[in-house]
């Protein structure tokens, strides 16, 4: 059996529950709310605008660099 632990360990027990603490754990999904949403939106939006200016960006034969003389 485990040795009792006295007044001093028990004043220690106490003042070591903060390492017990849930953010203090490996939980930083917990401390950032939302950032996997975001990244994930931000990174449609990306797709999204690369996609929009390879179908609709002017082509190169109407730009001003070739009207110039």
């Amino acid at each position: 059996m485990a040795k009792p632990l006295g007044p001093t360990g028990e004043f220690f027990k106490r003042r070591d529950e903060w390492r017990k603490h849930p953010m203090l754990g490996n939980q930083f999904r917990h401390a950032t709310p939302g950032l996997g949403i975001a990244i994930v939106a931000f990174g449609f939006y990306l797709v999204g605008e690369a996609a929009y200016n390879k179908f609709y960006a002017p082509s190169s034969s109407t730009t001003s660099a070739s009207h110039s003389h």
